[in-house]
């Protein structure tokens, strides 16, 4: 698949489906395959009106939320038959991307899933996506980095084809738990995803702004599927206010600052995608020209860094100490850095549990490449590395991790 620019995305399906009978107390998966003309109507709209890429209605179809439905084992089959129907729906006009979402599984502290666990969910239905014969995959509406990187680690371990990811965040920037959706993008672009972007939450303006944060950090183009306005409750009812010629009035703005591709999430209509697809042809792509291009970018779960070549050292955490105890202690040490030193592979499920502790940049020491690449597969940030590992070993980590060497 080649990618051309500007790419217009389809608008809401929830919030279509709502339209058209659906409660939202059963399973929306379920509901939809008990009524297939009802998406094949909404996407056929969006394809009539410009978009090009439909999302598979398979949002909830991972192993969890089914299971909390009371659907076990039906992964492949709801995947399989819901991709078809949009397949039905795009009639060879549109492509068709393989949706995932959050399983609603945290890492500890805040819950008690693993991170393999959140990438065996995840690759059971990005199997069976990619058996479904999707053009592409999008990564939405994500809240937490572990799901985002466990989602994009399953998906490349089935698929090469080119993979979006989206996050959902506040006015500020925030996602749900806390990380800066510029650090995000620097850990997702490390691990080699094709796009980035922001979808659900807000409206395109207060989008905007977050927009133009992310374009002096990114390397990918950068993907905008705000929803028709900041949602309020009228009479117990959900309104979205944002008409079609509000919803594109940011669009000179957006593109400016790097997005190139385009969509509509909760309370979008066709009319909105048709509104977006003819006021973007004329719009000027603006390639990604990331600042700070000479420094490092490293990042925690939580914030970004930029830091210089030469940086300077700061405490360094032994192999066989307390890990908890001791990261605590290095975060209130001098140093732009803190270092781990890692030997054994008995020290991974401490270095799990401990790292949401790690509030700047981490550095990893450890000459045994097998044992590197399972922390970072653990470790929730985009970390540096000092060790006597070669270049042939580094390589691979850099680019599916995205380790700085």
């Amino acid at each position: 698949m080649e990618l051309t620019f500007p790419l217009i995305l389809d608008g809401a399906t929830g919030t279509q489906l709502q339209k058209r009978g659906f409660t939202g107390a059963e399973c929306a998966e379920k509901w939809t395959l008990e009524h297939p003309e009802v998406i094949k109507e909404i996407q056929r709209g969006y394809t009539d009106a410009g978009c090009r890429v439909l999302y598979s209605p398979t949002f909830g179809a991972n192993r969890t939320k089914l299971e909390a439905h009371g659907i076990f084992n039906r992964v492949a089959d709801y995947n399989g038959r819901l991709a078809a129907l949009s397949r039905q729906a795009a009639d060879g006009r549109a492509y068709l991307a393989g949706d995932i979402s959050p399983t609603g599984l945290f890492l500890y502290p805040l819950g008690e899933a693993s991170f393999e666990e959140l990438v065996d969910i995840y690759t059971e239905q990005a199997a069976a996506l990619e058996e479904a014969g999707v053009d592409l995959f999008v990564i939405e509406t994500m809240m937490t980095v572990a799901e985002a990187r466990a989602a994009v680690l399953a998906v490349k371990s089935v698929s090469e084809k080119p993979v979006f990811v989206t996050f959902t965040c506040d006015e500020r920037g925030r996602t749900l738990t806390g990380s800066d959706v510029a650090a995000v993008l620097q850990i997702m672009q490390g691990m080699g995803i094709d796009a980035f972007g922001l979808n659900c939450s807000t409206g395109p303006r207060e989008m905007t702004a977050q927009i133009k944060r992310l374009h002096e950090i990114a390397r990918v183009p950068l993907i905008a599927k705000p929803n028709a306005g900041i949602p309020e409750i009228r009479d117990g009812e959900t309104v979205y206010d944002c008409p079609p010629e509000e919803f594109t009035a940011y669009l000179a703005d957006m593109a400016a600052a790097g997005v190139k591709i385009f969509g509509g999430c909760c309370g979008t209509t066709a009319d909105h995608i048709r509104a977006l697809f003819e006021r973007t042809a004329s719009l000027q792509m603006t390639d990604p020209a990331p600042k700070n291009a000479e420094m490092l970018p490293c990042a925690t779960e939580k914030e970004l860094f930029f830091l210089p070549p030469d940086v300077t050292g700061g405490p360094v955490i032994p192999a066989g100490a307390d890990l908890e105890s001791a990261l605590e202690d290095a975060m209130e040490e001098d140093g732009e850095i803190v270092t781990v030193v890692l030997e054994s592979f008995d020290q991974l499920d401490d270095f799990a549990a401990a790292q949401y502790l790690i509030s700047r940049p981490l550095c990893l020491k450890c000459d045994d490449a097998a044992l590197l690449e399972q922390a970072l597969r653990l470790y929730q940030g985009r970390a540096l590395y000092v060790g006597p590992l070669t270049e042939e070993q580094l390589q691979p980590l850099a680019n599916r991790y995205g380790l700085i060497y």
